[in-house]
């Protein structure tokens, strides 16, 4: 049993392994110091929103949205410096819109009840159309050359991107670990109503992390409008798959209640890795969307298996013939 539970554990490293190590013999230059500093800069966009889509999963929600919202925060700070010149009041702006799209998104599931998945599917589509509308259907161009910097500056030799991804990967690593949030975060996950009774604030958790998620996910739209020099309102599209992906191979489950943040990060490089080998050789991009779709598939069915569920996920109740669902209590 502990043998196990310790494979089941280890297991997302032991494939990152076996991945790098086929990689390293089967593509050229793949373990070239050129192409792993490329690979560190491709896993930022998706291990910065990662780290607050784990707490979004642990808590048993879903954000769809965040792809939009990258592309929404990127526009809007495209704009601002446009208009006002100003680097500082561009950056303000991108994150009040990532953030504000967060708090819209916790407070309809949270006060509304409204099962996440719908609201965030019906948010993407919502910020996606604000996106085009804000920037009049174009990419809008930054004349400000200070700003650049957020995308392609460094400091210590390490770029601000990467910067920006490990700091993320630290805060909420450590929020989920060491702080009475983080714990409430996984109870709610783990079991709503036995939370809700134990005195656990729900509704507020709910709403903050949903708006911790818009916000780094505004982080994210700026950091991408810097290193492109421009708001693309057409960007990030799938990215939400992508970032669930990555926390799903980290061990997140999908049931709510378990997640780590190293799991995560090592989820977040067997996407990366395996992407950048894609390019490596050569890989159309009409494949590529069949191998990215895949990985999904796998990783939700190994989320399955490790949780004991199997095939039981689908089943059906035989006398009214409806998919198990959260128990209004758990939505409490």
């Amino acid at each position: 049993m502990m043998n196990r539970r310790l494979l089941r554990r280890s297991g997302p490293l032991i494939l990152l392994l076996l991945l790098m190590a086929l990689l390293s013999v089967a593509v050229p230059d793949f373990m070239g110091l050129r192409n792993l500093r490329g690979l560190l800069l491709s896993i930022t966009l998706v291990g910065t929103i990662a780290a607050t889509m784990m707490l979004v999963l642990a808590m048993r929600e879903v954000d769809l949205s965040v792809g939009s919202t990258v592309a929404l925060s990127g526009v809007i700070a495209a704009v601002v410096i446009a208009s006002t010149g100003s680097p500082i009041l561009g950056v303000v702006a991108g994150l009040a819109g990532g953030a504000a799209v967060g708090l819209f998104n916790g407070a309809v599931v949270a006060l509304l009840k409204v099962n996440s998945l719908i609201v965030t599917l019906a948010t993407m589509e919502m910020v996606r159309g604000l996106a085009f509308l804000v920037s009049g259907g174009e990419s809008v161009a930054i004349p400000a050359q200070s700003f650049f910097t957020l995308g392609s500056g460094a400091f210590l030799g390490v770029g601000w991107p990467i910067w920006a991804m490990l700091a993320s990967f630290a805060a909420f690593g450590f929020l989920l670990n060491r702080t009475v949030f983080g714990r409430n975060v996984l109870a709610v996950g783990g079991n709503p109503e036995a939370a809700r009774l134990s005195g656990v604030p729900i509704t507020r958790v709910r709403i903050t992390v949903f708006a911790l998620q818009g916000l780094v996910a505004g982080v994210a739209g700026i950091i991408l409008a810097a290193r492109i020099t421009s708001g693309q309102p057409n960007t990030s599209v799938g990215l939400e798959l992508a970032v669930i992906s990555a926390c799903v191979l980290g061990g997140v489950s999908l049931a709510g209640g378990v997640a780590t943040i190293g799991g995560v990060i090592i989820g977040v490089l067997i996407m990366g890795t395996a992407q950048n080998a894609l390019n490596l050789l050569n890989v159309p991009t009409f494949y590529q969307y069949v191998v990215r779709g895949g990985i999904l598939l796998l990783a939700v069915t190994a989320d399955g298996l490790r949780q004991g569920r199997g095939w039981t996920a689908f089943r059906f109740w035989p006398a009214t013939g409806r998919t198990l669902q959260t128990s209004e209590t758990d939505r409490a």
